[in-house]
């Protein structure tokens, strides 16, 4: 007769207590270290009087005696040394430590400690410190023996769980992850089995879309092995955050797992019914089960669960669910909000620092000031350390769904679609429906800068645009000029007086550009149905006064001179870059000579808390030697620029005549002052860098005063605190275990591999909803950014530092600012996951003459570098050789979890 669920807390299983053993009844959520993840939510769990099958835990303290004994020294040495990419090294090292540890004595102690756990059929699960953690749930790592009887074959399941620790696949996963291999220990949950006549996988949020509190269950048959080792198809259900079953989905259920008798399991043909296994009742018990675990942890949970023979549910297992991105925090705001992440969308994949994000705050106060918008909260937050506007008051005005998507379609495409598929949401429906406020302030903003007049007076005479943009540098110098004699809140003062100042100098910049982009406009209006694909963008290519061309430019142009000094040359030839303070004399003048002109400069250049050129010259150094490897004359790109400007000047010449008459003429005024003056769009992100850089030396100073005073320990920890933190830091107390728990989380926000565009406060991330269209052919689709079809080989970039690109390779990127646009100059072609029309990216393509798609969805894990593909640029299409391709090592999830 099968046991209750209090008979089994009181199985003898839970009395068994010592050294090494410890009840689940014991095991509290501080115990990580002895008895690793699993067994310590398990504890947690048994605590709160949640349905958990009795069991007791060896705890590493075992392990650890045994793996001292298998002397593991050599193999930690040996990888220690290999790179986490080098997964064969990796996997033959694993293998190594595997047969040391199966080979290894097993003390009297803990022998009879393992025998003592097998009381009638148990599972026996790894139980790692580094698993099911809140910020990496290491899943799938170790494995989990399941209907093991007999006090040998138990202790031969701990043994096998030992040796676990050092599978293939979680050496490669800690080695990913940065993960020391020597500080892992591994205890053991040895628990009663529950006789399951169905089991399965529940998430208390939903994993795919984001969204909070919606219920996940997959279901089937048997043992609950079937559903994480991925060999059934499940029943699917979806339950609302109300209790109501929203989506039933039937599997297949042709395979189910069942124990053995005399011990073990088989997999046996399943039911291969549509008729579901659980019952709605079941369906709503396992949901109202996940909501109680949730709120005991404080956030959303993997769990895994089991109905017995007798209709009783029982948790084998909860997680948290690290893949959720971290939701934004606006108290006091209320309903459903849309976030728009403006750090991604500025080409920044990575995570900002904290005074990054304060720096990019203060900008946005000064913007809104300009503007004339006061909200009571501010919009601009971070989450997940990345920056997020709230736009739904713009979604939720007749103006902003008219202006928004209108401006990402040219400047981040893929956020277009999202948004305008948020439009039918009864959540955001208008409630701003006169467009007069903001016309009011436009036209005031309009008016008080003048801005219609310089926009005719830059038509009229681009020299006079030119001349004011210049105008503008000279006050921003005199703005950025600090006096010598500054303390640290006279810094901070400096900062700030800096930001405010920056802002209100952009309607002077604007015109020039906008009356460019105007007349690429009307030149398109009045080429309607005269125009081929990829003919108008042609025009774009090659545009002069583009401050982030020169730059690349003059390092090509330093590039060439390097190449005729034998001893620079030789410098950067090798496998290693040299030392700033090693360098060959060429090569040490021009190097100085461009820092001096665009030190200011950097890959993710908008956080301020990150080093510029001119403070950690590797990268320059780096593309400095990618442009050495590109030996053909055709292909260089000062070449490739000329050619491209006068491709461009002969299409605005056969645009005009094939339009004919006065709408010639018209054309060919209008795509003549697009080139004068559109270049100049670069020109306020330049300003922006040149401010920040300046910003960046005062904070820097800043922070060499508070490790004078023992408030940090070092000058650059002061990134590491806002604006505000550190003025209330110079008046004293000790920051540094503050650094230290941001500068943890920024290293764990940096390995995530995907950030939304567009997040709902509910956590719903609306592209996953919707999910691209993707064509069974392979071929990826985005928004055409420059024409031409080029086909070559793929270099999958997710940082630009350090990253070699071969002469006409196709770079893949998630996104790019000016700090990656060296790199364009050699490629063959980009791709990029984010960005539009008009994005950076896009327009350094055209201007470098290299086909490229932007916007594609998920480019950097479909596509896998030396895969060969075909972009082009002109439809906006990426075909790849098959059916979509597998993750680069070291970012893929195991296929199944294993315990």
């Amino acid at each position: 007769m099968p046991k209750s669920q209090s008979d089994r807390r009181d199985t003898g299983l839970a009395e068994l207590t010592g050294p090494l053993v410890l009840s689940l009844r014991d095991v509290t959520a501080d115990m990580l270290p002895l008895v690793g993840g699993k067994a310590a939510n398990l504890g947690v769990l048994t605590r709160a009087g949640l349905p958990v099958p009795s069991g007791c835990c060896l705890t590493t303290e075992a392990y650890g005696r045994v793996a001292d004994a298998a002397g593991l020294e050599d193999v930690l040495a040996a990888l220690a040394a290999i790179a986490p990419g080098d997964t064969a090294a990796l996997a033959e090292q694993a293998g190594r430590a595997r047969a040391l540890m199966l080979a290894a004595p097993v003390p009297d102690d803990i022998a009879e400690a393992a025998r003592g756990a097998a009381r009638g059929p148990v599972a026996v699960r790894s139980s790692a410190t580094a698993e099911d953690l809140p910020d990496a749930s290491f899943a799938g790592q170790q494995d989990t023996y399941l209907n093991v009887t007999g006090p040998e074959a138990v202790l031969d399941a701990v043994r096998r769980c030992w040796a676990s620790l050092w599978t293939d696949r979680a050496v490669a996963y800690r080695a990913a992850n940065d993960i020391d291999h020597g500080a892992v220990r591994l205890a053991v949950v040895i628990q009663e089995m529950v006789p399951a006549r169905v089991a399965g996988v529940m998430f208390t949020a939903n994993p795919v879309t984001g969204r909070r509190r919606e219920t996940v269950i997959d279901a089937a048959p048997g043992l609950g092995e079937a559903v994480v080792s991925g060999a059934v198809n499940p029943d699917h259900f979806v339950v609302s955050p109300e209790g109501r079953i929203t989506t039933r989905r039937p599997g297949d259920k042709a395979v189910a797992v069942r124990p053995l008798p005399g011990g073990g399991v088989e997999r046996v043909q399943g039911t291969g019914t549509d008729e579901p296994c659980v019952t709605d009742d079941q369906v709503a018990a396992l949901a109202e089960l996940g909501g109680r675990v949730e709120a005991h942890y404080g956030a959303p949970q993997d769990t895994e669960w089991a109905i017995d023979e007798d209709g009783a549910l029982w948790l084998t297992q909860a997680r948290p669910i690290t893949t959720l991105y971290p939701l934004p925090t606006r108290p006091g705001v209320d309903g459903l909000r849309v976030y728009f992440c403006f750090s991604l969308a500025q080409g920044l994949h990575r995570p900002m620092t904290p005074m990054g994000v304060s720096v990019f705050q203060a900008l946005a106060a000064g913007a809104r000031r300009l503007y004339g918008v006061r909200p009571p909260t501010d919009p601009v937050i971070s989450a997940g350390m990345r920056v997020f506007g709230d736009v739904t008051g713009i979604m939720r005005s007749r103006v902003g769904r008219q202006v928004m998507p209108r401006v990402f379609d040219v400047m981040e495409a893929r956020s277009a679609v999202v948004v305008r598929g948020l439009f039918d949401d009864p959540r955001l429906a208008i409630t701003h429906s006169s467009p007069l406020p903001a016309m009011r302030r436009l036209f005031q903003l309009a008016r008080r800068y003048r801005i219609p007049v310089r926009v005719v007076q830059a038509l009229a005479r681009p020299d006079r645009a030119r001349t004011r943009i210049a105008q503008v540098g000279e006050q921003l110098s005199e703005l950025l000029a600090a006096p010598a004699d500054l303390s640290g809140a006279g810094r901070l003062d400096h900062v700030e007086r800096a930001l405010a100042g920056l802002v209100p100098m952009a309607p002077f910049i604007f015109p020039g550009p906008a009356a460019g982009f105007l007349m690429f406009g009307l030149a398109a209006r009045l080429l309607r149905g005269r125009s081929r694909p990829g003919e108008l963008q042609t025009v774009l290519r090659g545009l002069p006064h583009n401050v982030t061309t020169e730059m690349d430019m003059a390092l090509w142009h330093a590039a060439t001179r390097i190449r005729a000094d034998e001893a620079s040359a030789r410098a950067l030839s090798g496998p290693d870059l040299p030392r700033p303070d090693s360098l060959p004399a060429v090569l040490r003048e021009e190097l100085d000579g461009f820092l001096a002109l665009y030190g200011h400069r950097a890959v993710a250049e908008i956080d301020v808390g990150v080093p510029r050129w001119s403070d950690d010259p590797a990268h320059v150094l780096g593309v400095l030697a990618n442009y050495l490897r590109l030996d053909d004359p055709a292909m260089a790109p000062d070449a490739l620029f000329e050619r491209g400007a006068r491709e461009a000047e002969a299409m605005v010449e056969e645009l005009g005549r094939r339009a004919g008459g006065v709408r010639g003429r018209i054309v060919r005024f209008a795509l003549g002052r697009t080139r004068q003056l559109a270049g100049y769009r670069e020109m306020p992100k330049n300003y922006l860098i040149v401010t920040l850089a300046e910003v960046r030396a005062q904070l820097r100073a800043v922070g060499d005063e508070l490790v004078a005073g023992g408030v940090l320990e070092e000058a650059e920890d002061v990134f590491m605190l806002s604006l505000a933190e550190a003025r209330a830091a110079l008046r004293g107390g000790d920051r540094r275990e503050l650094v230290r728990e941001r500068r943890a989380e920024y290293a764990r926000e940096s390995r995530r591999r995907h950030i939304p565009r567009i997040l709902l406060s509910d956590g719903t991330e609306p592209e996953a909803v919707a999910s691209a269209v993707r064509a069974d052919d392979g071929t990826l689709t985005g928004t055409p950014a420059s024409p031409g079809s080029v086909t070559g080989i793929a270099r999958v970039v997710l940082d630009p530092v350090g990253a070699h690109l071969a002469p006409g390779e196709i770079l893949v990127a998630p996104s790019t600012d000016p700090g990656w646009t060296p790199l364009f100059l050699t490629a063959g072609g980009l791709v990029m996951e984010m960005g539009g029309a008009n994005s950076h990216g896009a327009v350094v393509a055209r201007e470098y003459g290299i086909p490229a798609v932007v916007g594609v969805a998920d480019a950097v894990s479909r596509i896998v570098t030396g895969q060969e593909i075909t972009v082009d640029g002109t439809s906006g299409a990426v075909l790849l050789p098959g059916p979509a391709a597998p993750e680069p090592a070291g970012g893929a999830v195991p296929a199944d979890r294993g315990d």
